[in-house]
């Protein structure tokens, strides 16, 4: 359903244009105050997508000189893995921002013109629900979210028993949290947790810019145990929620239960900060991470992507889970650390 109930104003009233540098404040403001925003919605993504090297494609509406709703949208070029327009990639939510159905239809068809004048494989809106019944859906992923107490001895009540277990083993084993860690750590640390799971790291910058752009929005958290960085996660904040966004651990902090601390204290961070929900992203389904955030005692909600494909006869599937990427995944976990995070920028920039 649109953010707000339909105006009664007619369609032709819609005008589509692209953001510029003078409109990014109002598109700022209308997503600070449209329900479904994300903080994927915000307009300072364009720079950081367009840093890893993408053409950006931010259409928003305009009815009677007023934005109405807003589409992010990014073009991925790679030989490997196809030509799409997706909402947005290297983040887990986007699709239509929209006032009434009208400007939602304006968008959409927008987005669908533009996928076809690109000659790209698809067009891919990643919606946290259900909007486009009539295009192919894939139902790969799921999503975790989950309200959050102001009280620490609430939300840990909230854990489910074995987990609590688990973070109070970090406890025992004296881990700490920085919650104003260096990039250096995290970076260090989350390179070589990406490379153990067979996946390519991103550039350094990128999460360099991320922190540079997001200023407090953006925070970094480092687990130390005897002084070494064992776990660390970049999270984001956006009105009242919270993202522990890219986040792991060194195989060292798999005995200390660090990942389990971690996001423990990440939990007691944020809701200090003022956070009441807690996002813990999406994972695909009936694999380690999903199984993780189901033992915090988090449901699993479809994340139903909606394409609408050009070139590509059947919805894509370029993820880990595809198997002719297997041997690839083996080999890449072999690699010595400095190696992966020498190749790994290269590939990560085209997946999306």
């Amino acid at each position: 359903m649109p953010d707000h109930a339909h105006d009664g104003r007619s369609a032709s009233a819609c005008v589509v244009a692209r953001l510029d540098g003078a409109d990014t404040s109002r598109w700022d403001a209308y997503v600070a105050q449209a329900a479904r925003a994300t903080f994927f919605h915000r307009a300072a993504w364009r720079g950081i997508v367009a840093g890893l090297g993408h053409r950006c494609h931010y259409l928003y509406v305009k009815r009677d000189g007023e934005v109405t709703g807003v589409l992010p949208l990014a073009e991925i070029r790679s030989r490997l893995f196809g030509h799409a327009l997706i909402s947005t990639p290297f983040c887990v939510y986007g699709g239509v921002l929209a006032d009434d159905a009208e400007s939602e239809a304006c968008l959409t068809q927008a987005a669908a013109a533009l996928a076809d004048e690109l000659r790209v494989d698809y067009l891919e809106l990643r919606d946290r629900a259900l909007r486009h019944p009539e295009w192919p859906v894939k139902e790969l992923y799921v999503g975790f979210r989950k309200a959050l107490e102001a009280d620490d001895d609430a939300n840990m009540k909230a854990i489910p028993r074995k987990q609590r277990a688990m973070v109070r083993k970090g406890i025992a084993a004296g881990l700490e949290a920085r919650h104003d860690g260096s990039l250096a750590n995290f970076y260090r640390v989350y390179a070589e947790s990406v490379r153990n799971l067979g996946t390519p790291v991103l550039p350094r910058s990128h999460y360099a810019r991320l922190q540079q752009t997001f200023g407090a929005n953006c925070e970094i958290t480092v687990i130390h145990h005897q002084e070494q960085p064992v776990a660390a996660v970049m999270s984001f904040y956006f009105r009242d929620e919270v993202h522990p966004y890219y986040g792991g651990s060194v195989r060292r902090g798999r005995d200390l239960a660090a990942n389990d601390f971690m996001y423990w204290s990440v939990m007691q961070r944020a809701a200090a900060r003022g956070a009441r929900l807690f996002d813990f992203g999406r994972s695909k389904q009936d694999t380690g991470s999903y199984h993780f955030k189901k033992h915090w005692g988090f449901e699993p909600a479809p994340l139903p992507y909606a394409y609408h494909l050009v070139r590509a006869r059947e919805v894509p599937n370029v993820s880990p889970t595809n198997k002719k990427y297997g041997l690839f995944i083996k080999g890449w976990q072999r690699l010595p650390l400095p190696v992966s995070c020498a190749l790994g920028p290269w590939l990560a920039r085209s997946l999306g």
